[in-house]
């Protein structure tokens, strides 16, 4: 005997609460990318800006959320009461992720294995969701306008959430604020199941209790926020925070004691006051004392305005153009006080001009021609900044050279990343530079490596310096083109944009330091 065919009702005649029900899929769909968003960029924060942490972290959490989907064929009876107590449990985990997270980095041996573990259960949690409210409203709506409507609002979800995480939660709420208000998304939710449906009134007492503390916890630790993350990067920072803020790029961190101030970008130190002079003038001087009456400079990177502050020594120059990706940075050191001394007011001259965008677009879109240009990236730890290190960089940074033109490459260092090192003198020689690289010794730093990139050999040591140098002269610019055995140049790969060998050598040569 043949079973007569489910009744279902036409989408004209869907029952408004299920309309609302389809909407919290567009809820439920944003936090869900969120949290994983979340989880990436918190990965990136404390173990390195790397692509690797962004691609394990994406792996797990699909690879949960089929976990997740395959689990929920095992969930029967009442499946509203099962959505909303796996929306509460979302909002839980997935909501007090970022904090936890923060301030257990330096309490546990194991964070990687804490950090998957947070980032597979919320993605099971994440993959039940989706397959228990189809389960729900199969007998509402036809198969075909609820697997349409479903993943529509899902999908919508997913991009509003792709959307406003870097534009808008990381730089307004920071990535703690930004969980904890996802989870109190989770909860709410929750809530409004638990309170519009009929079906739920056999558990409705017991549940208004769970949800009730759910949302003080998350809300106290919502408004506390701040002081989770000072005391997480307290306990990650020896010596006293006196700035911090997230912004769509990064995360800026300054440290004082009574020696020095420290600049940290996503957990690594860029310079110490105490010695940044040597890393800058080593920069700057050698390539300028053979260009003391260049007029049009150009540097990229360099948000801090320290290499600037050394190219303001040659009167001869008329313009500076700095490039910087992140208008945070280079406001932060046009504005504080103790920055605006360390670097000598270098950002508000009026001979400087600053350019709040992507280098590598820039580059291709300005027709100017420069004398002299400083490359300050920061190290190539990942595939977004191995690209202002590739072939194609370099091509067009040689059509932006005067005829007479040089550039000078920060290279990151020859003794601990020999191979990197090697490998961004051979790349520039690969676009038919003449190059002549060169260290000089920081001790924030250890041994730090420069590579001067011209069309011909025309560069010697002995030109013009600005007075009152603390650390350049002839005889140090000398010492600093002799190489020892254990940092003398050793063939390489090119770096290309299509294969990034550079970040690979990178990561494998400094991740013994924990970079």
């Amino acid at each position: 005997m043949v079973s007569p065919p489910k009744q279902v009702k036409p989408p004209s005649e869907l029952r408004p609460l299920h309309w609302l029900l389809l909407v919290s899929v567009f809820v439920i769909a944003t936090c869900g990318l969120i949290y994983e968003l979340v989880a990436g960029t918190l990965a990136s924060y404390l173990l390195g800006d790397s692509v690797t942490q962004f691609s394990t972290i994406i792996g797990v959490y699909l690879f949960s959320m089929g976990i997740g989907s395959w689990l929920s064929k095992y969930l029967d009876g009442n499946l509203l009461k099962w959505f909303i107590q796996i929306e509460l449990l979302v909002g839980l985990v997935g909501g007090f992720s970022a904090p936890l997270l923060f301030v257990l980095f330096e309490q546990v041996a194991s964070f990687r294995l804490l950090l998957y573990l947070l980032v597979g259960l919320t993605g099971t949690l994440v993959g039940l969701e989706i397959p228990l409210l189809m389960r729900i409203l199969e007998n509402q709506i036809t198969f075909k306008d609820l697997v349409s409507r479903v993943f529509t609002f899902d999908y919508i979800g997913s991009l509003l959430a792709s959307l406003v995480f870097p534009l808008w939660l990381v730089p307004q709420l920071g990535l703690i604020r930004t969980s904890l208000f996802f989870g109190l998304l989770n909860v709410g939710v929750a809530a409004f199941l638990l309170f519009r449906f009929a079906e739920t009134r056999s558990f409705r007492t017991t549940f208004t209790a769970i949800l009730g503390l759910s949302i003080i916890g998350l809300t106290t630790a919502f408004v506390y926020a701040e002081k989770i993350m000072a005391y997480s990067e307290g306990a990650t920072f020896q010596d006293a925070i006196i700035y911090s803020k997230s912004t769509p790029y990064q995360r800026i961190v300054l440290t004082r004691n009574n020696r020095e101030l420290r600049l940290y970008l996503n957990g690594n130190l860029q310079f110490s006051s105490a010695d940044e002079y040597r890393y800058h003038e080593a920069l700057v001087h050698p390539a300028m004392q053979a260009r003391p009456n260049a007029q049009q400079v150009l540097v990229l990177g360099g948000g801090d305005g320290l290499a600037v502050r050394e190219l303001l020594k040659y009167p001869a120059i008329r313009q500076i153009r700095l490039v910087d990706l992140d208008p945070a940075m280079t406001s932060l050191f046009r504005q504080n006080p103790v920055l605006v001394r360390l670097n000598q007011r270098a950002l508000l001259s009026p001979k400087v001009q600053i350019i709040n965008k992507d280098a590598f677009t820039w580059v291709r879109e300005d027709t100017v021609r420069y004398d002299v240009i400083i490359v300050d990236f920061p190290d190539p730890s990942n595939y977004s900044i191995g690209k202002l290190y590739s072939t194609t960089f370099y091509n067009e940074l040689e059509k932006r050279l005067a005829p007479d033109g040089l550039i000078v490459v920060q290279s990151t260092s020859p003794y601990v990343a020999r191979k990197s090192f090697w490998c961004v003198r051979n790349t520039l020689a690969a676009v038919g530079f003449q190059t002549i690289p060169y260290h000089a010794y920081v001790p924030s730093f250890g041994e730090w490596g420069y590579v001067l990139a011209l069309r011909n050999q025309h560069w010697r040591v002995g030109g013009a310096l600005p007075a009152g140098l603390r650390f350049v002269n002839a005889q140090t610019i000398r010492d600093m083109l002799y190489f020892p055995p254990d940092m003398a140049a050793i063939p390489t790969e090119v770096n290309k944009l299509n294969n990034q060998v550079l970040v690979q050598s990178f990561e494998e040569e400094w991740a013994p330091y924990g970079q």
